[in-house]
């Protein structure tokens, strides 16, 4: 059927079946480049772009990159129906793909993937990809790239060539149409360019924190047990609750971090985390020694969220109590020795008393060098030699 295309009304989108390789300057390993094509329903104006990987995050750069391409947004988007954008269609009902569908909420932009198995649908991207591998890629088949940027760079000084040419048929090209028919009515940019989001649903823990790649941030403890929504970037986290925000943190850029804020904690948890501090847990360590001191420095530094550390110390710190001040101090100048900061080992040192064992295995271990015959030992080097030399003077 003869389709009827409107001036700026669609952008169809497709991959290329055709990769492009990639060479790791370092391993020689070659890896295969994606690349993304967009077609213009009314003048056929063409955008490439190569991405590493066919995944939601790069397949959203790509639509960035074209609107930029573009200068514009049309009123629909016509994709296939690949993961990244589409996670069902079924019987005419489509499920899309959570960051897709925030993106095109961002521009205002309608998606209407095309029917499975029905190329016809986007006819027009289609022959645009052929297009594309016979006049772009085929003509980079013999370059060597080192990396996508090195790809893209060379795509963008033959775009302009492919969408320059003259079209017989029409005797116009695809620039000419498309600043005569599309352009004008494309919708504006947005100000702010899209901030690629992902989404998933949580279930507050009893610490009630949520956890996420493996980090935990906090949200009120009312919603302890709770389902929530968790959308997030690579700069922040927002949580909420039944479409109102309960919480939102920075991106923590380590895992097995936490990010607890106080106004989020039961009042005995504020008085417990307020009451234990730094300070006073150092004050305390000093009276037992100099060792105890720096092995509480060190578990403090060594722990990802103060409140795990306080823990840790307190719980150490305590073992003064039923195992006297000088014991603690020996296990702790041992605990620094042996890099051993977990309060299990520190109280099974104590328990067994190991920690005696281990100093005198070093003081017989010194002894047995400085008492051998053929060691002479520090002392000897440190005396003053006389020379044969001197003694005949």
């Amino acid at each position: 059927m003869r389709q009827v295309h409107y001036s700026g009304d669609k952008l169809f989108i497709d991959y290329s079946g055709l990769t492009m390789p990639i060479t790791d300057q370092i391993t020689g390993e070659i890896s295969k480049a994606q690349i993304f094509v967009t077609v213009l329903g009314a003048s056929g104006y063409t955008f490439v772009h190569a991405t590493g990987t066919q995944s939601t995050k790069h397949f959203i750069e790509s639509h960035i990159q074209a609107f930029n391409f573009y200068g514009g947004v049309p009123n629909i988007l016509v994709p296939d129906n690949l993961k990244a954008a589409v996670i069902s269609h079924k019987k005419g009902l489509v499920r899309l793909n959570d960051s897709y569908k925030d993106m095109a909420e961002h521009y205002g932009v309608a998606v209407e993937p095309a029917r499975p198995y029905r190329p016809q649908d986007k006819s027009k991207v289609e022959l645009g990809v052929k297009a594309i591998q016979r006049w772009i890629l085929m003509k980079l088949r013999h370059h060597t790239f080192f990396s996508v940027d090195e790809l893209n760079q060379q795509i963008n000084l033959l775009i302009d060539g492919y969408n320059n040419k003259i079209l017989r048929r029409i005797g116009k090209s695809r620039t000419e149409l498309f600043e005569a028919l599309d352009k004008p009515m494309l919708h504006p940019l947005r100000a702010n360019q899209y901030i690629f989001k992902e989404f998933k649903r949580a279930t507050v823990g009893i610490d009630y924190h949520i956890e996420l790649e493996g980090s935990g941030y906090s949200v009120p403890y009312i919603h302890l047990g709770k389902k929530v929504d968790v959308t997030y970037s690579e700069s922040s986290v927002l949580i909420s609750l039944n479409g109102e925000t309960i919480a939102h943190h920075p991106r923590l850029s380590q895992k097995y971090h936490d990010s607890t804020l106080l106004e989020h904690m039961p009042t005995d948890h504020q008085y417990q985390y307020e009451k234990w501090n730094p300070r006073r847990i150092l004050n305390w360590a000093n009276s037992i020694g100099a060792n105890t001191t720096a092995l509480m420095e060190k578990i403090m530094e060594n722990r990802a969220h103060p409140t795990r550390g306080y823990k840790s110390c307190m719980a150490i710190l305590s073992f003064s109590k039923t195992y006297g001040t000088s014991a603690l101090e020996a296990v702790s100048t041992v605990a620094l020795e042996v890099n051993s900061y977990k309060v299990a080992s520190i109280e099974s040192m104590l328990k067994t008393k190991s920690y005696l064992l281990h100093s005198q295995h070093q003081v017989s271990n010194n002894s047995y060098v400085n008492g051998h015959e053929n060691i002479r030992g520090s002392e000897y080097y440190s005396q003053t030699i006389t020379t044969p030399t001197q003694e005949l003077k």
